[in-house]
């Protein structure tokens, strides 16, 4: 394949040999190399401005970050080879962490392949695309995973706001097989119908599955209650692990019907219970019931989804931090958790302290965790290090 050349300014190339794999647009030579010149999601050769191959990228000639690189090796470019190649690669990783076959298969840039994500069920995947130049590969990207995993169906999971940005259409396609609209996986034990139709992201969000294994130890015989709680993640393994009585809520109807049904798959519905509505005002009203908790567990959507959002997100984080710790008894546990990648471990620390002081509560700092090892971290770039969860014993002095 005889591909375009992208000729970056002297010195721009630094970045790139210290392990980054993104081209920012400003720098480019665009006199010897024009943006304009190049299509959405076109392979690319990059090189130093001294003409050094550097590796293949694919573009988006539109955005800042205009280039990601797929391979540091210009003689091959992504295409099925490559891909099955990557497969293995990240095959091999998860199946060292994991006994069963439930967990993010591909975690886009650390795993080398940007704008791709893929979650695997069993039998079942779960594609997400985010770039053009993964679209325009779709097809050997389906290719590729049944070679290497076999499965019973693919789903092309294409609906989300990533897509906007790279003018891809949204959609969603069974692309091999068949797919169910609701699919079973096992995360620490506890069995899970997932929604990969019509759900949240892929379905499920395996990130938070070693939090969620550390809250386990914490819950026998408490009184739970997990807000922002989707299908139940927190609050039905909790209750497997012994809690009292766990509530869980969500604004989505679906999804706390779905909390119901994985309540009863695990033989705990007696433990759980649903309160459908809107995060905030459920807090509010719990707090003006006088309801107290053992442990509160806090895991909202991105608040921080561009650094235009910083003030307004903290904000929003420090006030649902301290309605949850208003529903703590005297000596309860708050897990504060996001998935804000603007969002620093710090700030997030600094926002539960603060939110103890505020209400003269004394916070002690029992744990801390991060995503798991299907959402491996990439040294050179910290946004693939976006999770985080707080462990806080929260009590009166």
């Amino acid at each position: 394949m005889n591909l375009p050349s992208l000729i970056l300014k002297p010195q721009a190339d630094r970045r790139l040999k210290l392990g980054h794999l993104w081209i920012y647009s400003n720098e480019v030579d665009t006199e010897r190399s024009p943006l304009k010149n190049f299509a959405m999601g076109q392979q690319v050769v990059v090189t130093s401005n001294a003409g050094k191959p550097l590796g293949i990228a694919l573009m988006n000639p539109n955005a800042l970050i205009c280039g990601r690189l797929v391979n540091r090796d210009p003689s091959h470019p992504l295409d099925k080879s490559l891909l099955v190649h990557r497969i293995k690669q990240a095959l091999s990783l998860r199946e060292l962490a994991f006994a069963e076959p439930y967990y993010r298969l591909i975690y886009g840039d650390s795993d080398l392949l940007p704008g791709l994500v893929v979650d695997r069920f069993g039998d079942y995947l779960v594609v997400q695309i985010a770039s053009a130049g993964m679209e325009q590969v779709k097809d050997a990207i389906v290719e590729a995973l049944v070679q290497v995993i076999k499965p019973a169906g693919v789903l092309l999971s294409n609906e989300h706001s990533a897509r906007v940005l790279e003018n891809l259409p949204e959609y969603t396609e069974v692309a091999y097989g068949e797919m169910p609209e609701v699919v079973a996986l096992v995360e620490n034990g506890v069995r899970f119908m997932a929604p990969v139709q019509g759900g949240q992201k892929t379905g499920w969000f395996y990130d938070h599955r070693v939090n969620r294994a550390q809250l386990q130890q914490y819950v026998a015989g408490k009184r739970v209650l997990d807000v922002f709680s989707y299908i139940g993640g927190w609050g039905v393994q909790a209750a497997v692990a012994g809690a009292q009585e766990v509530f869980c809520v969500d604004a989505s109807t679906a999804a706390t019907d779905a909390v119901l049904e994985n309540a009863s798959v695990n033989g705990v519905a007696d433990k759980v219970a649903a309160i459908q509505g809107k995060a905030i005002d459920v807090l509010k009203q719990l707090i003006a019931d006088q309801e107290r908790f053992d442990v509160v567990v806090l895991d909202p959507p991105a608040f921080i989804k561009k650094r235009k959002d910083q003030k307004a997100g903290e904000a929003a984080y420090r006030h649902i931090n301290e309605l949850g710790m208003r529903l703590l008894g005297r000596d309860g546990l708050l897990v504060s958790a996001s998935c804000s990648m603007h969002l620093a471990k710090d700030t997030l620390l600094d926002i539960v302290r603060a939110s103890g002081r505020h209400l003269d509560r004394h916070v002690q700092i029992i744990g801390q965790g991060g995503q798991g090892p299907d959402h491996p971290i990439h040294p050179a770039i910290p946004e693939t290090d976006y999770l985080k969860a707080v462990f806080a014993r929260v009590y009166l002095a």
